[in-house]
C-alpha cells in the first residue's frame, strides 16, 4: 500500500460504510420503479442522487458507479463503461431510463457505448431482484434506471434555470450545461442541455505496454520509448451533445407528457484489432459516431375503481446509429470530424442503427392490503450492420411480456415477488462466405436463415425480517432465464475493435440463472453495518471462449487470420459466489458531522469444469471519510482494488492498484432562492498506473492518470 495515504486507511479502518449508503440512511428515497421508499423496499442495491452526479466529474455510466459496492465497470476508454453486477455484465445487465430499455447497440460490443443522459437526472436505481422483472427480461444481473423529471409527473411548483459550467486536467476538456424548467399555462415544460469537450487523457508515464515478439529493431525500439514519453494515450477523446425537452399536464386524473431526447457523440477508440497487423494502419485514427433521436409519450390515468387502481402507459420509439470510421494521419480531431465523410481510407465506414420500438402498460391494483401490479409490454428491435466491419447481418427481434409484482406486510415479515413471462422471437441469418470484408446486405446468397421462438419464465421472492429496532434480515431468491442475444445467435465476422474473428451460435439455449442472497442490516445510535452473501448457478452461461495461441497457429492464413484471435460463443453452466460488506459510522462534531467507513466486495466466477470465467471484477476494499457541515461537503474515497490472478484462456494476470478520490462541494445562497454550488474533485490523486481487469482491452488502454477539475453550477 502507498505510503503516503497509509494514515488515511488507519483513521478510515477505525469504522466504515460507503459514503453514499451513509447519507441515504437519512434521506427519504423514492423508487420510481414500485413508488416505494428506499426503506421499504427489500432488495435494491443503490440509490445515487441526482446532485451526487451532478457534483462530480463528468463520466462514463460504468465509471460513475464504480465505487458502488457490488457495482463495477469494463471501461473502453473514457467514453466507454458499461457497468458490471456481481461479475454479470453485458446483455445480463439492463440499462433503463425512466423505467424502460435503453435501445442503443452497447450489447453489440464492448468499444460501444452506453448512450444516456445524466444531466440534470433525479436519482440513479441499482436494482436487482422482484421489482427488476417488471420492467425488462434477462435481468439476471439486475438493472440501472436512469431517473429524470423531462416528462413532468406532478406539476412544477416555481420555475427553475440551472446553468453549469466544468473543467478538468486530465483531458484538457470542459463541458457546459443548461436546464429549466416551469409551469406555464398550465402546461409543465422541462428542457436540459449538455455539451462536453474532452481530449486524450493523461496516462502516467511509462504505462505502455509493448508485447515481446522477438524484433531488435533499434527504430522500433525509439519509437516505443518515443510513446511512452507521450504522457496520453492516443485516440481516447470523447465529446458529446445532449439535448432532451418534454412537455406534460397533471391533473387529478393523471397525467400525460411527451418528451424528445437527442444525443450526439463522437469518441475514440484507443484500441483496434487492426493495429496487430504491423505498420499498415500506423498512424490511423480509429473513432465512432453516435446518432439517437428517442420519442417518448408517457401518461397515467386514474381509475380508482375497487380493483383498479391506475394505469400507466408509455410508448418509446427509438432511431439510434453509430459509425465507426478511420481517418489517416494525426491531425486534429474536429478537422477529421469535419471530413469523415471522406473516402481517405481503402476501407470505408461501418454503420450500425438499431431501430426500436417499445409500448406497453402497468396496472396499479394496489388495495388496502396488498401493493401488486401487472405490465405488459411489447418491443420491436430491428439492428443492421453495413459496411466493411459488418460482422453480423440484419437481425430482428420482437417480444411480447406479462410481469406481475405484490408486496405485502405479513406481521414482522415482508414478502416481495415477482414472475414474468417473455415469449421472444429472434430472425437472422449467418452468411459462409470466406469474404466476409464485402459487408454489403445484396450479397447474402449463400446465407443461411435463422426464425428462434424462446418462452423464458422467471419468477423472483424476497422476504425480509425486521429482528428488532436495530437488527433486519432479507432473503432474496431468484430463478431468471435470459435468451441469447442477436450477437450470440448470428455474430460471424471480424469485430476489429475487440481484436477477434467472433462466431456466434444459433442453437444457443436461454441461460438459466438460480440466485440466492442473504443480507444482515445493523443500525444503533450512529452505527451501521450491512453484510451479504450470495450464489448465483447459471445452467448454460454463453461466453466468448478465445482460440488458443497453438490453434491460432494451426489455421495458417484462413479468412479469419488477419492478426485476429478466433473466439466462438459457446455456453456452459456456471457459478458466481460473493459477498459484500460495509460499516461505519456517523460522529457529531461541534460544527458539523464526521462519516467514517469501510467497505468490501467480492466475487468468484468458474465454469463446471473448474476453469475460472474470464475478466472478473478482483476483489475491492473501499475507504470513505466524509464531513458535512451547513452548505459544505467534504469527501476523500480511497478504492483498492487486489490483483487479479484467477484468469481464464489467454487472460492474464492483472496488479492491484489504489485508486484516491476527493471531493468538495461547497453551496452560496444568494437572492430569495438563488444558490451557486462550485464542486472541486480530484480523481486518481496518486497518478497510479491502473488497469481494469474487466476491460477486453485492458493491456492497451490503461485507466486515466490524475484528473483535477473543478465544476459550477447557478441555480436562479
Amino acid at each position: 500500500m502507498n505510503q503516503r495515504i497509509c494514515a488515511a486507511l488507519v483513521l478510515s479502518a477505525l469504522c466504515s460504510s460507503n459514503t453514499f449508503s451513509s447519507v441515504l440512511e437519512e434521506v427519504i428515497v423514492t423508487s420510481s420503479l414500485v413508488d416505494q421508499t428506499l426503506s421499504d423496499i427489500e432488495n435494491p442495491l443503490h440509490v445515487v442522487s441526482g446532485e451526487d452526479i451532478s457534483t462530480n466529474a463528468s463520466q462514463s455510466l460504468g465509471e460513475s458507479l464504480d465505487n458502488l459496492l457490488g457495482v463495477s465497470s469494463a471501461d473502453y476508454g473514457a467514453g466507454v463503461g458499461q457497468p458490471i453486477i456481481r461479475g454479470m455484465s453485458g446483455n445480463r445487465v439492463k440499462i433503463l431510463s425512466n423505467g424502460m430499455v435503453v435501445r442503443d447497440v452497447s450489447g453489440l460490443g464492448t468499444d460501444h457505448i452506453n448512450d444516456v443522459d445524466l444531466n440534470n437526472i433525479q436519482q440513479i436505481e441499482v436494482v436487482r431482484g422482484p421489482s427488476s422483472l417488471l420492467y425488462s427480461n434477462g435481468t439476471i444481473g439486475g438493472i440501472i434506471n436512469v431517473v429524470d423529471n423531462t416528462i413532468a409527473r406532478k406539476d412544477f411548483s416555481t420555475s427553475e434555470l440551472k446553468v453549469g459550467l466544468e473543467a478538468q486536467s486530465v483531458n484538457d476538456g470542459d463541458s457546459h450545461n443548461v436546464s429549466y424548467q416551469n409551469a406555464i399555462g398550465g402546461l409543465n415544460l422541462s428542457f436540459a442541455y449538455k455539451d462536453s469537450q474532452f481530449g486524450d487523457f493523461d496516462i502516467p508515464n511509462g504505462t505502455m505496454l509493448h508485447s515481446e515478439d522477438g524484433h531488435d529493431d533499434h527504430e522500433e525500439d525509439e519509437d516505443h520509448a518515443d510513446e511512452e514519453q507521450l504522457g496520453y494515450l492516443a485516440n481516447s477523446d470523447y465529446e458529446s451533445t445532449a439535448t432532451r425537452l418534454g412537455i406534460s399536464k397533471t391533473g387529478d386524473w393523471g397525467y400525460f407528457g411527451v418528451s424528445i431526447n437527442r444525443v450526439d457523440s463522437l469518441y475514440g477508440i484507443p484500441f483496434h484489432g487492426e493495429e496487430r497487423e504491423g505498420e499498415e494502419h500506423e498512424g490511423e485514427r480509429v473513432f465512432s459516431t453516435t446518432d439517437s433521436e428517442v420519442l417518448n409519450v408517457e401518461g397515467s390515468y386514474a381509475v380508482n375503481s375497487s380493483w383498479l387502481k391506475k394505469v400507466n402507459y408509455y410508448l418509446r420509439d427509438t432511431d439510434y446509429s453509430l459509425t465507426e470510421q478511420h481517418a489517416e494521419g494525426e491531425g486534429e480531431h474536429n478537422d477529421e470530424v469535419e471530413e469523415h465523410g471522406d473516402e481517405r481510407h481503402e476501407e470505408g465506414p461501418t454503420l450500425v442503427t438499431n431501430d426500436a420500438r417499445e409500448y406497453g402498460a402497468i396496472f396499479d391494483l394496489t388495495n388496502g392490503s396488498l401493493l401488486q401490479k401487472v405490465s405488459v409490454n411489447f418491443v420491436e428491435e430491428d439492428i443492421s450492420i453495413i459496411g466493411e466491419e459488418a460482422f453480423m447481418n440484419p437481425t430482428t427481434s420482437e417480444e411480447m411480456t406479462l410481469g406481475y409484482f405484490v408486496s405485502k406486510e405479513l406481521g414482522l415479515v415482508h414478502l416481495d415477488v415477482g414472475i414474468r413471462h417473455d415469449q421472444i422471437r429472434r430472425k437472422g441469418s449467418v452468411r459462409h462466405s470466406e469474404d466476409h470484408k464485402e459487408g454489403h446486405e445484396d450479397e447474402l446468397e449463400d446465407a443461411e436463415y435463422f426464425d428462434r421462438n424462446i418462452d423464458n419464465t422467471s419468477f423472483a421472492m424476497s422476504l425480509g425480517l425486521d429482528v428488532d429496532d436495530h437488527v433486519s434480515l432479507n432473503l432474496s431468491s431468484a430463478i431468471v432465464e435470459r435468451a441469447p442475444s442477436a450477437v450470440e445467435l448470428f455474430m460471424n465476422g471480424p469485430h476489429l475493435a475487440s481484436g477477434r474473428f467472433e462466431v456466434g451460435n444459433s442453437g444457443l439455449k436461454s441461460e438459466r440463472s438460480k440466485n440466492v442472497d442473504l443480507t444482515l442490516n445493523y443500525d444503533n445510535k450512529g452505527f451501521f453495518g450491512v453484510f451479504t452473501v450470495f450464489k448465483n448457478d447459471v445452467d448454460n452461461y454463453i461466453y466468448l471462449l478465445d482460440e488458443t495461441e497453438e490453434e491460432h497457429a494451426d489455421h495458417g492464413e484462413g479468412h479469419h487470420d488477419e492478426g485476429l484471435i478466433l473466439a466462438n460463443y459457446l455456453q456452459q453452466d456456471a457459478e458466481f459466489v460473493g459477498y459484500e460488506f460495509e460499516f461505519g459510522t456517523t460522529l457529531a462534531l461541534k460544527r458539523g458531522d464526521l462519516s467514517l467507513s469501510f467497505g468490501r466486495d467480492s466475487v468468484l466466477g468458474e465454469f463446471s469444469d473448474n476453469r475460472n470465467i474470464p475478466r472478473i471484477t478482483p476483489s475491492r476494499n473501499i475507504y470513505s471519510i466524509a464531513y458535512s457541515e451547513d452548505n459544505l461537503e467534504l469527501k476523500l474515497d480511497l478504492k483498492d482494488v487486489q490483483h487479479q490472478d484467477d484468469i481464464g484462456i489467454n487472460e492474464t494476470i492483472t496488479s492491484g492498484f489504489s485508486m484516491l478520490d476527493f471531493n468538495a462541494v461547497k453551496t452560496f445562497s444568494f437572492g430569495k432562492k438563488q444558490t451557486a454550488t462550485v464542486s472541486l474533485f480530484a480523481k486518481n490523486l496518486l497518478d497510479e498506473v491502473a488497469r481494469n481487469h474487466s476491460s477486453f482491452v485492458k493491456d492497451d488502454v490503461p485507466l486515466p492518470g490524475r484528473n483535477i477539475g473543478i465544476k459550477l453550477q447557478v441555480t436562479l
